[in-house]
């Protein structure tokens, strides 16, 4: 079974308006590095799927995003977890590529790195519509992660098989996946 996890709001904080564009503003939310030591004993594959179009907006290079990656990568292995590959989005909502959630380039991309990704047996966990709504168009469970915010409107609940408040929420439940 394979996870796949949007970055900003599940993983670390999301900075409102704004980009986490140097490691130093990346913050790892309350819970997440135990929560992915747990899960990456449940899941052969654990990704990451984030859209980030502060590359094209010219707030940070894809340099920039590779080294907060790495670094994200390493602390997490270091608490015991595994992510095994990140997959970004650099382009703007407004250019419509095919790799911006809800489309699931990133998905098909993972899929081309690691054949034994199932979409049927993977799991999207994120904090945004677009997130669910990749993960059903992929053909994926889905669970919405709230930060202990109200759902937002408009939310339809068949988008997600299961809402919670944050990853480790999910972790401590996930027998029930």
């Amino acid at each position: 079974m394979t996870l796949f996890l949007d970055r900003d709001g599940v993983i670390n904080r999301r900075i409102i308006d704004g980009y986490v564009t140097h490691y130093n503003q990346f913050v790892f939310n309350d819970g997440v590095l135990p929560a992915l030591q747990i899960l990456a004993q449940h899941f052969r594959r654990i990704v990451v799927v984030t859209n980030q179009q502060g590359i094209a907006k010219g707030l940070m290079t894809e340099t920039d995003l590779h080294q907060i990656h790495t670094q994200m990568i390493n602390d997490v292995a270091a608490a015991g977890g595994r992510i095994d590959a990140v997959y970004y989005c650099p382009h703007l909502a407004t250019a419509h590529c095919t790799c911006r959630k809800p489309q699931i380039g990133m998905a098909i991309q993972a899929q081309q790195q690691f054949n034994d990704i199932i979409f049927a047996n993977s799991l999207m966990i994120g904090d945004s519509v677009s997130d669910l709504l990749f993960g059903r168009a992929a053909g994926m469970k889905t669970v919405f992660i709230t930060n202990n915010q109200a759902l937002p409107q408009p939310f339809d609940a068949l988008w997600a098989d299961e809402i919670l408040p944050n990853l480790a929420s999910f972790a401590t439940q996930m027998q029930n996946f």
